[in-house]
């Protein structure tokens, strides 16, 4: 039978929580924006995007460092990741959309991140129904 990971501490995932919820404390504290999303995006939008900051990295954080149960932890991880994806999508475009070529170096960073936290959701939502797969052929025999 395959060995199930969903379980895991990923050292540039941790890194990039942690940057996420400095960046987003950081915004709010200083009261500035970047021009990208200052112009692009309307201001609610724009406050929901600096807390989704916030948010993302504390939850992540704390989900893949969970000392207790580890689905718990996995609930939380995947639900900062989603949170993350959303708000660094939104940038990458936002940049795209303001900044044009200007703006592809920092654009393709913030992208990459966007991506990376798709794919680890999704790698999390596969392992995760594996789990419940095994699970009920377990239950059933």
């Amino acid at each position: 039978m395959r060995r199930i990971l969903v379980v895991g501490r990923n050292p540039f995932e941790a890194a990039i929580l942690a940057a996420s919820a400095v960046a987003g404390a950081s915004l709010i504290v200083a009261g500035q924006r970047p021009r990208s999303v200052a112009e692009a995006m309307p201001p609610l939008l724009q406050d929901t995007w600096e807390i989704a900051l916030v948010l993302a990295g504390v939850v992540g954080l704390a989900g893949i460092y969970w000392p207790g149960l580890p689905l718990v932890g996995v609930g939380a991880e995947l639900s900062a990741l989603v949170v993350l994806g959303t708000a660094t999508t939104m940038y990458a475009i936002a940049l795209g959309a303001i900044s044009g070529w200007q703006a592809l170096a920092a654009g393709s960073f913030i992208a990459a991140i966007g991506v990376a936290s798709w794919w680890r959701t999704a790698l999390i939502v596969r392992d995760l129904r594996r789990l419940a797969r095994q699970h009920d052929a377990v239950e059933g025999s």
